[in-house]
């Protein structure tokens, strides 16, 4: 048994998704991503609208976790990834889910937070809007300011489920030592 849980989150379009790929891969640990597990619960349903595709995410969150605990219930690691959210800011008090599970099965976590630029992440997001690989029912549908971006992101700011966390700044991902990143993975799965 390797009581392990991976924890990838962080900013909107920071890169979350791409890291939790490549680290799942390097490890051979199965990893869930919200965005892409919303798109696989949604694959037969349309998406009429904001609120439609929010209530949607609560929905992705909740099977996420069902998944979680079950690998869980067995001691395999697993990596999480989402923009997942401390109290206070929706209804659901994602961080708090994630630790009670945490704590429920005795795992150790380890936290990656994705931060950076939010005017360079803001583009970032507004450019991957435009892509089929987004998913009609993870797309917001309209123009977004900076300014709701920006709040959206640091509204992630206090999310914290305990055990060692590690900053990433995605704002250039070309200075972000990724290889290090998977080493101390390693590390911390052995």
């Amino acid at each position: 048994m390797n009581k392990k849980i991976i924890i990838i989150e962080g900013y909107l379009a920071s890169g979350k998704s791409t890291f939790a790929l490549q680290l799942s891969k390097s490890i051979n640990v199965p990893y869930l991503v919200k965005d892409t597990f919303k798109i696989a619960l949604c694959k037969n349903i349309s998406v009429a609208n904001r609120n439609e595709s929010s209530l949607f995410s609560t929905v992705t969150f909740d099977a996420m976790m069902y998944v979680t605990e079950r690998l869980f219930e067995t001691g395999n690691p697993v990596i999480i990834e989402g923009n997942f959210v401390p109290g206070g800011i929706k209804k659901t008090d994602e961080a708090k889910i994630i630790r009670q599970l945490i704590g429920k099965y005795d795992y150790t976590p380890l936290t990656f937070k994705f931060t950076g630029d939010t005017q360079v992440l803001h583009k970032r997001f507004i450019d991957r809007e435009k892509t089929i690989e987004r998913g009609q029912v993870n797309k917001i549908g309209f123009d977004i300011s900076h300014d709701t971006f920006d709040r959206w992101c640091h509204n992630l700011d206090d999310f914290n489920v305990g055990g060692k966390v590690i900053p990433v700044d995605a704002t250039d991902f070309t200075s972000a030592n990724f290889d290090a990143y998977i080493e101390y993975v390693r590390q911390f799965m052995s």
